[in-house]
């Protein structure tokens, strides 16, 4: 039994094949595939996982621990050790929470990139057949062609491949590969096409790469730079107050060490602990939905950016239309009957690839049974973008011809064709298109005579049924769409026309022009378009300022797709395609995007009410403190119980990413200026009531003669109008509009029990409240922030309101 070692140095193509003991014509059988995978194991190379130690360790680095490691440091010096054990009590919660949050973030990604696994098209048992890479084994038949990922190392055993072996050698340029040569895994086809012969898998390749396409490569996040301006934001806030505070401190003569605790509490009042996992928490829910919708994320800033993504280039075939060709008939040259057009389009195709052009030229072939009982492939040049047609030498019955298929402009200008004649033909083509019927030209030639023109073919891909109202749909959500297809302007423009999209320009228009802005801007999109040509226009609608989404799924949409903020590739894309997108599609159509515009909306819109209760917690927190500060020279809440308030209240934020968020009717921007304004407003509304409240409290219910009752009331002020808070802001109309999710209500009420707990028995300074001030405390909040602050905010938001 072949052990999948390295092969041997200058082993030809046969010899290699006999050594793997396979059939190049048959491949090996299902058995003895079974029995070899078995003996050595699946085509993968073991990932590299981050201890789960030093993962809970890392929790212990970053500025929300090193402020509880601060504070619990100076409780220490200031010899407080209840406040010093609580700290390290409350520092191991939030270690651990956050890791148990992650852990279960990354356990759900893991399961929905399985979904991701590359396909490789396999010989066995004589039939074609599509498994999963890593049930590859030595000996398999697998066929390679433009735009795969290479899965294993492999031998070539007939065709010709250019290969992208950068990823392995680092060299850009792509590297010829014939007969016999050795291709490697983990890189890439960009020409031709070839089968080929497995001699190593998994650990046993040369430069092996895992059967998973996406690798976690950490890529930058917009809300990475959210929580740097949200922070800045919130430290300016801090930085004043606690200048103020410390210069008070100065004039009223006390020691600089009593002060520290105070400016430790406003500090941790602003760290956002709880962003950074409910984000990630929300966005890893997202794509675990969205699989099962059909919508596999690769890269999660990808669900983000579906969030403010403004226009979208869609593919026509596939896409708009239903990708299921059908033959329609053709118009033969003279001299050719349509048996011999639809003949020799039938030898120009590769059942292999499974092209669906190719597949509807076959089929058709077959059902009229017009080809050869026994004829041999001589060659095959596949399609390409730069040529437009393939070519195939063929040899039967004695005879060796070539036979050509391709754009109807392309083989008539490789043809000699008698101009009366191509009258003719110039406007069959064009009726069919007008009429969106695909057409397709065949060509043959003869020992050393020219080509000779055979005549066109006719095909019919219709619309999708959904394609209509899915653009409708779109559009309602503020999305523009463009349609981009390779086909002439007049199937393209009869496409556009039954989908109501507008006008369609040729390409070559847009390249005439310095900007063309205003041609994708007032156009339905583009026709005659290269693959190449989408990289242009996702970079001229990037310079006008828009967020791009783009459908692809060949090897020369990779830049585009790589180019575009949200690279779609759809169900039929090459691994190429997959790799450089964000979201791969495993159906057709446009309602997976629309999926994944709501669902990105959807995870914007609990960032901002995030953001939102962030910045008004943080005003009213910072501010009572100092407020309280300044008007009775006590510190009205200890450090340790603004550790507690901030841990408790934003890990029962965290469940935000659970909650039922409508999506927004227009694209998302990430300019949170105007949020932090409005969320500040409400956190000066809030402070002014809490004012209020502790003012009362301190003249009726003797808070001025014990701090240790004065700071638990101010920590169960601050507990509730935390809870109310989020119940009102969560929703940008009315809080009674919407129900929060069963998540939310479990994590505040735990949150709400474990307070009342801690405002029974104390703790620390902490003393116990009477019952009757707690139902003070809480019947005051619920008024005032579910009553006058959420009518405030109804208005504040208004432009935030989602469309009914």
């Amino acid at each position: 039994m072949y052990n999948g070692k390295q092969k041997s140095a200058g082993l030809s193509a046969d010899q290699v094949i006999s050594e793997l003991r396979t059939n190049r014509t048959t491949g090996l059988s299902d058995k003895e595939a079974e029995l070899r995978l078995k003996q050595n194991g699946n085509n993968e190379i073991p990932e590299k996982k981050r201890h789960p130690v030093l993962s809970f360790l890392k929790k212990f680095w970053g500025l929300s621990s090193w402020m509880i490691e601060l504070i619990a440091l100076v409780s220490l010096i200031l010899h407080k050790y209840n406040d010093f054990f609580i700290a390290v009590i409350l520092l191991l919660v939030n270690a651990t929470i956050s890791f148990i949050q992650e852990e279960r973030a990354s356990s759900a990604l893991a399961s929905m990139r399985k979904k991701l696994q590359i396909l490789a098209k396999v010989l066995r048992d004589g039939k074609w057949q599509k498994i999963s890479a890593s049930s590859l084994v030595c000996g398999d038949i697998i066929r390679v062609r433009a735009g795969d990922f290479i899965p294993a190392d492999l031998t070539v055993i007939d065709g010709e491949l250019r290969l992208d072996e950068s990823f392995l050698s680092g060299e850009s340029d792509p590297v010829g590969k014939q007969t016999g040569d050795t291709v490697y895994s983990g890189s890439t086809a960009v020409f031709g096409e070839a089968n080929t012969v497995v001699h190593a898998t998994g650990k046993n390749t040369r430069y092996g790469k895992t059967a998973q396409l996406i690798e976690n490569a950490r890529t930058t996040m917009h809300i990475e730079e959210v929580i740097y301006r949200i922070v800045r934001y919130l430290f300016i806030i801090i930085g004043l107050l606690s200048v103020l505070t410390f210069t008070v401190s100065l004039f009223r003569h006390i020691p600089v060490l009593e002060t520290l605790p105070i400016i430790l509490v406003l500090l941790m009042s602003a760290v956002p602990i709880a962003l950074p996992v409910m984000f990630s928490v929300s966005l890893a829910l997202g794509s675990m939905e969205l699989s099962k919708q059909g919508v596999l994320i690769t890269r999660l800033n990808a669900i983000e950016d579906a969030a403010t993504m403004d226009i979208l280039c869609s593919d026509k075939t596939g896409t708009l239309t239903m990708n299921k060709l059908a033959y329609k008939g053709c118009f033969p040259a003279p001299g050719f009957s349509e048996e011999d057009v639809l003949r020799i389009a039938a030898f120009a195709s590769n059942e292999a690839d499974a092209d669906p052009l190719d597949a509807a030229v076959l089929a058709a072939a077959g059902k009229t049974r017009i080809l050869p009982g026994h004829f041999i492939v001589r060659s095959f040049v596949p399609f390409s973008a730069s040529t437009r047609r393939t070519e195939a030498e063929i040899e039967t019955e004695g005879k060796s011809f070539t036979c050509i298929k391709g754009a109807f402009d392309t083989v008539v200008s490789l043809s000699a064709v008698d101009p009366d004649l191509m009258k003719t033909l110039r406007e069959k083509n064009d009726d069919a298109g007008s009429r969106g019927i695909k057409t397709l030209a065949a060509g043959i030639k003869q020992s050393d005579e020219k080509i000779q023109f055979a005549g066109l073919l006719l095909f019919y891909d219709p619309p999708r049924a959904d394609s209509r109202s899915l653009i409708q749909e779109l559009r309602s959500l503020g999305i523009q769409i463009r349609m981009l297809t390779g086909d002439a302007l007049a199937v393209g423009r009869e496409i556009a026309r039954q989908l109501g999209l507008g006008e369609l320009f040729r390409m070559s228009e847009l390249k005439k022009t310095d900007s063309g802005i205003h041609l994708i801007a007032q156009g339905g999109g583009f026709a005659e378009v290269f693959p190449e040509d989408k990289l242009l226009i996702v970079k001229k609608l990037q310079e006008a300022g828009h967020i791009v989404g783009m459908t692809g799924d060949g090897v020369n949409d990779a830049p585009a797709l790589r180019q575009a903020e949200v690279g779609i590739a759809v169900s039929t894309a090459s691994d190429i395609a997959k790799g450089a997108g964000g979201v791969v599609l495993t159906g057709e159509g446009l309602g997976n995007i629309v999926d994944l515009v709501k669902t990105g909306r959807s995870i914007y819109q609990r960032v901002l009410t995030w953001i939102i209760n962030k910045i008004g917690q943080t005003t009213l927190k910072a501010g009572l403190v100092v407020f309280g500060f300044l008007v009775t020279g006590k510190f009205v809440i200890s450090a340790l119980s603004m550790i507690l308030l901030v841990v408790l209240n934003d890990f029962a934020v965290i469940s935000l990413s659970t909650d039922k968020a409508a999506p927004s009717q227009k694209p998302e921007n990430w300019k949170i200026g105007h949020l932090v304004s409005r969320g500040a407003l409400l956190g000066v509304l809030m402070l002014i009531e809490s004012a209020g409240i502790l003012t009362a409290g301190w003249f009726f219910f003797g808070l001025r003669e014990d701090t240790g009752l004065l700071q638990t009331f101010t920590f169960l002020i601050l507990v509730f109008n935390a809870v109310f808070g989020i119940i009102s802001i969560r929703e940008r109309r009315h809080f009674w509009n919407s129900k929060p999710s069963p998540a939310l209500i479990a994590s505040l009420a735990a949150e709400v029990l474990i307070v009342i707990i801690i405002t029974f028995t104390g703790l620390g300074d902490m003393k116990p409240l009477p019952s009757y001030q707690i139902i003070i405390i809480i019947l005051y909040s619920g008024i005032c922030i579910l009553g006058f602050n959420d009518w405030i905010k109804f208005n504040l938001l208004k432009d935030r309101h989602p469309q009914k």
